[in-house]
């Protein structure tokens, strides 16, 4: 029996799978398609994020931000240097801490 995944996996989930004793058919990535590899598994872990509570959100999390850290990489950059570029992002524009909700913005009539 097989079980299809054609997914980005991390790099010791092919070990977990030889101790039990079972066989992974993998491949390495050329740079563009590890690319859309990390952003598929980016959006796969934000579904699994918005579906889950408690510590399996906290799991969740961690697994999204282990995909962060790889597309920062990509760019040249480290998650300490895209959460320096968030804080300061943070600082100019503010967090999300007010729960704050847009609904809409009335716009300045303009003299003609």
């Amino acid at each position: 029996m097989e079980r299809i995944y054609k997914k980005l996996v991390r790099d010791s989930i092919p070990d977990i799978i030889l101790s039990k004793e079972e066989t992974p058919v993998t491949k390495v990535l050329n740079d563009e398609e590890y690319k859309k590899a990390l952003e598929e598994k980016l959006y796969e872990e934000y579904k699994e994020v918005v579906s889950s509570s408690g510590y399996d959100r906290c799991e969740e999390l961690s697994d999204m931000i282990e995909v962060i850290r790889a597309l920062s990489k990509l760019e040249n950059k480290t998650l300490d240097e895209i959460i320096k570029i968030a804080d300061e992002k943070r600082s100019k524009r503010g967090g999300f801490d007010k729960k704050i909700f847009l609904e809409k913005v009335i716009e300045k009539e303009r003299e003609r």
